[in-house]
C-alpha cells in the first residue's frame, strides 16, 4: 500500500514557476513508476511526466517539454515536478500516481494523491 500526498500548488502569474512535490508512504515506493498527471475544468485528466524506478528515464507530454521537470528521490520517497514558464492554459489539479509499469495510462496507475490546484493568472 501506497499512500501519496501532492503540495505545492497554488496561484502564479503567468511566466511564473511552481514546484510540486509529493510525498509517499509505504517502504515501497522505488518500486513503482511515479507519474504526473492534471485535470482542468471540464476537461479529461491527462498525463503530464513520468519518471522511473531509477529516476533515471523521465517522460514529458510533448507540449509540455522543456518547461516542466520531474525528479524523485527514493531516499525520501519523494517526487517532484518543477513547472516553469506557466501558462494560464496550465491551470489544473495536478496529481501524482503510482504504477508498477512503465506507462502513460492513468489506468494501469495502482495509487493516487487527493490532487492539489494550480492556476496560473493571465
Amino acid at each position: 500500500q501506497v499512500q501519496l500526498v501532492e503540495s505545492g500548488g497554488g496561484l502564479v502569474q503567468a511566466g511564473g514557476s511552481l514546484r510540486l512535490s509529493c510525498a509517499a508512504s509505504g517502504r515501497t515506493f522505488s518500486s513503482y513508476y511515479m507519474g504526473w498527471f492534471r485535470q482542468a475544468p471540464g476537461k479529461e485528466r491527462e498525463f503530464v511526466s513520468g519518471i522511473s524506478r531509477s529516476g533515471g528515464v523521465r517522460d514529458y507530454a510533448d507540449s509540455l517539454k522543456g518547461r516542466f521537470t520531474i525528479s524523485r528521490e527514493n531516499a525520501k520517497n519523494t517526487v517532484t515536478l518543477q513547472m516553469n514558464s506557466l501558462k494560464p492554459e496550465d491551470t489544473a489539479v495536478y496529481y501524482c500516481a503510482a504504477a508498477p509499469v512503465t506507462t502513460r495510462e492513468g489506468g494501469n496507475y495502482r495509487y493516487w494523491g487527493q490532487g492539489t490546484q494550480v492556476t496560473v493568472s493571465s
